[in-house]
C-alpha cells in the first residue's frame, strides 16, 4: 500500500492564496482517491469563471453569453436589454449578504427573461464559430493539459454551466479540448428554422443554484455509477453543491475559485469548498493534485 500523502507531499496547498478550513479532511480526501485510482474517479467541473479565467491583468473575461452578445446578426435592442439583465442580477449572484432562497428566485427570473428577449431573432448559428474563434481565448492557463491527461486515462469530465452551452461547446472544440470523454450539461438555443425561439427545455433552465436538482435526474451520472470519486470546480457557493444527490458517490474533493468580493466571501467559500483558491488564473493546483492519484 502506498505511503499517505501529507501536506508536505503537496506544497503547492501551501501557497498564500489557497485557504482550507480542514486540512485534514482535505488530505484524507485526495488520498481516498488516490488509493482507487483513475477508474474510480469522474471530474464535475462548472465553465464561465471556472474553467475560463475570471480576468486577465484586471480586466473581466466574457462569459459564455457575453461572447454570444459580440454575434452581429443579433439586434441591438436585444444586446442592451441582456446587458442591463446581466448588471442586475449578476450583482444578486455574488453578494455575500443576499440569503440563497432570494438568489435563487432571481435566478428564475432572470432565466425566464433571457428566454423571452431571444426569440423571434433570425440567427445563423455559424456565427458562434465565428466569434469564438475570435473573442474564445480565456481558459484557464494549463486547462488543455488537464484535459489531455484526463483524456488518456479515459476519465469522464462534465462541464456543467449555466450559461450557453452552443458556446460552451465551441469553445472546447476551438481549444482542442472536446474529447470523447467531454460532456456538456448547459442551456442550449432552440431554433425554429432560422429563427431563435429561446432556449431549449426553457422551464428547467440551469442557473448556479439549481444545478444539483439537474444531476439528479441527470441519465449521464447513472451511467457513471462505478465513478464514485469526485472532483468538482465552481466559482460559486451554487456550484459546491452541484453533486449533491448524485448517487453512488462516496468522495467529493470541491475545488473553489474566488475572485470577487473575496475577502468578504472567503468564509462562506470554506464553508462550501475542501480548497478555495483565491485570484488562481490556473489549474496548476488541480493538477499537482491529480499528479499524486494519475
Amino acid at each position: 500500500m502506498p505511503n499517505e500523502i501529507t501536506i508536505d507531499d503537496l506544497r503547492i496547498l501551501r501557497s498564500k492564496h489557497v485557504h482550507m478550513k480542514d486540512e485534514a479532511t482535505v488530505l484524507q480526501k485526495i488520498n481516498k482517491i488516490v488509493r482507487e485510482g483513475a477508474n474510480r474517479l469522474q471530474i464535475v467541473s462548472d465553465f464561465d469563471l471556472t474553467l475560463t479565467k475570471q480576468h486577465e491583468n484586471g480586466s473581466p473575461m466574457l462569459s459564455s453569453f457575453g461572447i454570444f452578445r459580440k454575434c452581429k446578426q443579433l439586434p441591438e435592442s436585444y444586446k442592451e436589454a441582456s446587458k442591463v439583465l446581466y448588471q442586475k442580477y449578476r450583482a444578486i449572484e455574488i453578494d455575500p449578504n443576499i440569503p440563497i432562497e432570494g438568489k435563487i428566485a432571481a435566478m428564475d427570473e432572470w432565466n425566464q427573461a433571457g428566454h423571452k428577449s431571444l426569440q423571434g431573432h433570425e440567427f445563423d448559428r455559424k456565427e458562434i464559430e465565428e466569434v469564438v474563434n475570435k473573442y474564445g481565448h480565456s481558459l484557464r492557463d494549463r486547462t488543455k493539459e488537464l484535459f489531455t491527461r484526463l483524456q488518456a486515462l479515459n476519465v469522464p469530465i462534465l462541464v456543467f454551466s449555466a450559461g450557453l452551452g452552443d458556446v460552451v461547446e465551441a469553445m472546447l472544440r476551438h481549444q482542442g479540448v472536446l474529447y470523447d470523454n467531454v460532456n456538456v450539461i448547459s442551456n442550449f438555443l432552440k431554433f425554429n428554422g432560422n429563427v431563435l425561439d429561446g432556449f431549449k427545455n426553457s422551464n428547467r433552465m440551469i442557473h448556479v443554484f439549481n444545478k444539483n436538482e439537474h444531476a439528479v435526474e441527470n441519465e449521464y451520472f447513472k451511467i457513471l455509477q462505478g465513478r464514485t470519486n469526485v472532483i468538482l470546480m465552481g466559482d460559486t457557493l451554487g456550484d459546491a453543491a452541484m453533486a449533491d444527490g448524485v448517487k453512488n458517490t462516496e468522495t467529493i474533493l470541491r475545488i473553489g475559485f474566488l475572485y470577487d468580493h473575496a475577502e468578504e466571501s472567503l468564509p462562506s467559500f470554506k464553508d462550501a469548498f475542501d480548497i478555495v483558491l483565491v485570484d488562481d488564473q490556473t489549474m496548476n493546483v488541480v493538477l499537482d493534485i491529480l499528479n499524486s492519484v494519475l
